[in-house]
């Protein structure tokens, strides 16, 4: 492994910090206040945050690593051989890695493993320096992860899709309406005017989440392919859908056709949203540019 030069940590900011401590929310703190059950756990969560990312800066100052804890717009500078180390859960690590090239290695340390999943994150609350000693020291196993890329009108809008991609009507309750062209060059070409409630497509690393939950299938981590899930597709009477879900190998691609006057493109949750109308035409494929995470297992 290239040697660490200085480490980048970025925290996420909790629901606390953001509405009771910053924006004094009223409604919020009214809430808190008559221990209602919808924030019961808020101020919790926000101290085991903020004593996991003392822990974190502690144990680098114990190591004697140079580091800088920044905010997640100000990775673009990190340089090859950085080490980025995010403190939160795998929302954190994944806001993180829309600023990462390729080579930059990202490990995860998750500062509420009683209640976040933490997939992509190697340590946890309480094991932080050991985490980030293994890291150091090269014992961590490394998973280059393929991310996404997605166009609209022939321009890229990200290349650093991590999880997937949710193309549908800007209402939820609205039929999406689009044509649907998947090109492989293994499988050919089909294409389908479809009506459903949109569809999820995105690589590997997002199979286990939306896309499963929609039907598809978990892929194995390190697959260089795409999937395409159709989300409650809508069969008229004598009529079939010839796509529901499949796979793009790692030189196809998936184009749509909006239909929509009112369309939505979101990329990695509902952070990163692009407005799609009537006519647009959305490509999305596997990307240049892998990302590479510290502690991952090859296998699920």
């Amino acid at each position: 492994m290239t040697p660490i030069r200085r480490v980048l940590v970025v925290a996420k900011k909790t629901t606390y910090r953001r509405f009771v401590v910053e924006s004094k929310d009223a409604r919020i703190a009214d809430l808190l206040e008559r221990g209602d059950v919808s924030v019961r756990k808020l101020r919790k969560s926000h101290v085991d945050h903020e004593a996991a990312i003392s822990e974190v800066m502690g144990a680098l100052e114990a190591l004697g690593v140079p580091h800088e804890r920044v905010e997640t717009r100000a990775l673009a500078r990190a340089g090859r051989g950085d080490l980025v180390v995010t403190v939160g859960g795998d929302g954190t690590l994944l806001r993180a890695s829309h600023e990462l090239g390729e080579g930059v290695p990202l490990l995860g340390i998750n500062s509420a493993p009683r209640h976040s999943v933490g997939f992509f994150c190697y340590g946890k609350k309480g094991t932080a320096k050991r985490a980030i000693g293994d890291a150091l020291e090269g014992r961590l196993p490394r998973a280059d992860l393929t991310r996404m890329s997605v166009e609209v009108n022939d321009r890229t809008i990200s290349s650093r899709v991590l999880n997937e991609a949710l193309f549908c009507h800007a209402s939820p309750a609205a039929t999406s309406r689009y044509i649907l062209r998947v090109e492989d060059p293994d499988d050919g070409v089909v294409e389908e005017e479809q009506r459903s409630s949109g569809l999820w497509v995105g690589p590997a690393a997002g199979s286990t989440a939306a896309q499963k939950s929609a039907g598809g299938r978990v892929l194995p981590l390190l697959s260089r392919k795409v999937q395409v899930v159709v989300r409650e597709p809508y069969t008229a009477i004598g009529k079939t859908i010839r796509y529901r879900r499949g796979l793009v190998g790692k030189d196809g691609r998936v184009t749509l056709i909006s239909k929509m006057r009112e369309a939505k493109l979101f990329l990695d949750g509902h952070d990163r949203v692009f407005d799609v109308t009537i006519g647009d035409v959305v490509v999305m494929r596997r990307a240049a540019e892998r990302l590479t995470v510290l502690g991952l297992r090859s296998t699920r």
